[in-house]
């Protein structure tokens, strides 16, 4: 069992520190250094001050409207062809709903808890997979979408957060709508300077099989539909099945997929609790617990980055950890990371927000 430390986490210890620490220091250095905030960071790459500015190339941008503009509209056809010609059947949800968990999976404990904040270890070649499923998910190159929310980490809400909403200097409520637009969706188009991912990344970057899966992203993409198509083409025996399961367990999935992680940023930095002080307006959003696959226990993530659980009481109800549970039982993951419960009761907010 794993506890909240820099070597529990994965993460190398950072040169310079040989002073005795107590536990909850080393845990808040593994938690600053997978955050990205500290000076010698391996999460962040070297010292603060070394920093490039790198602007996302147009191609970058272009793709990016594609992959977030095409699933609505593809979902807009599906809607009006189900509903006029039929061809909505329960099969399609079927695929839909097991695409979205499966390659959610990916999201969540794959790029999310796993590469980014190290939150378990398993093998290189079980990571490569976790990283395949998660690009299939079409949110980004795996190294791109890790150095990413590194760099948000770093910088919650505060200027240097890729999508936050607290950082439009319109006042009233025009800024708030506008910040919120900004952290759903429009930073995916914003000309904004990117992650630098020799400086957020430089783990991923050294990871043969995982740079392997990162220049191969549209390849995972496009298994993922295939493999949507296959489903409904078993299910119902026909090409035309095969084709509307493609929509729903594909575009429709990728779309709904891709709105549940924009709520991260946005819903889960402006409306809900705070049960923790984590000097940035997370919140904890429990109505998009099971959507999000346990990601919307935000505050508790901003407090804790590199715990398994975001989920931390027992009604939080947190899928993504019961996952990576089943997967240390079956002694696919080790040096699961946990928070402890001391550390968690002096960091709590008083009065919870």
């Amino acid at each position: 069992m794993g506890i909240d430390t820099p070597e529990a986490a994965g993460v190398p210890a950072v040169s310079g520190t040989h002073a005795p620490q107590s536990s909850e220091d080393r845990a808040d250095r593994a938690a600053a250094t997978v955050r990205g905030d500290e000076s010698t960071s391996v999460a962040a790459g070297g010292p603060a001050g070394a920093v490039r500015a790198v602007k996302m190339p147009l191609v970058d941008r272009i793709a990016s409207a594609v992959v977030t503009a095409a699933p609505p509209i593809l979902v807009a056809l599906g809607m009006w062809l189900g509903w006029s010609d039929g061809l909505l059947i329960w099969q399609d949800l079927l695929v839909l709903a097991f695409f979205y968990a499966a390659i959610g999976t990916g999201i969540t404990v794959g790029y999310h808890r796993l590469l980014t904040h190290r939150s378990f270890k398993c093998h290189r070649v079980v990571r490569a997979a976790f990283a395949a499923l998660g690009s299939a998910a079409a949110e980004g190159p795996v190294i791109d979408w890790v150095a990413t929310h590194r760099k948000h980490h770093q910088f919650s809400d505060q200027t240097g957060d890729p999508h936050s909403p607290q950082l439009d200097l319109r006042e009233g409520w025009r800024g708030q709508l506008w910040g919120l637009v900004h952290a759903h969706i429009g930073w995916v188009f914003s000309d904004m300077e990117v992650a630098d991912e020799r400086r957020y990344a430089p783990d991923l970057l050294a990871d043969p099989l995982i740079r392997f899966v990162d220049r191969t992203f549209v390849l995972w993409v496009a298994v993922g539909l295939a493999a949507a198509f296959g489903a409904g083409a078993v299910l119902t025996g026909t090409t035309t099945g095969g084709l509307t399961a493609m929509l729903w367990g594909g575009a429709a999935r990728i779309f709904l997929m891709h709105h549940a992680t924009f709520s991260i940023n946005s819903i889960c930095h402006a409306f809900g609790r705070r049960d923790y002080e984590t000097g940035d307006q997370s919140r904890n959003v429990f109505w998009l617990a099971i959507p999000t696959w346990g990601e919307a226990w935000h505050n508790n993530h901003h407090a804790f980055p590199t715990s398994y659980r975001h989920g931390l009481t027992r009604w939080q109800l947190d899928p993504s950890a019961a996952i990576i549970r089943l997967l240390e039982l079956t002694g696919l993951a080790w040096d699961v990371v946990r928070v402890d419960p001391a550390r968690r009761a002096r960091k709590l907010s008083l009065p919870a927000a």
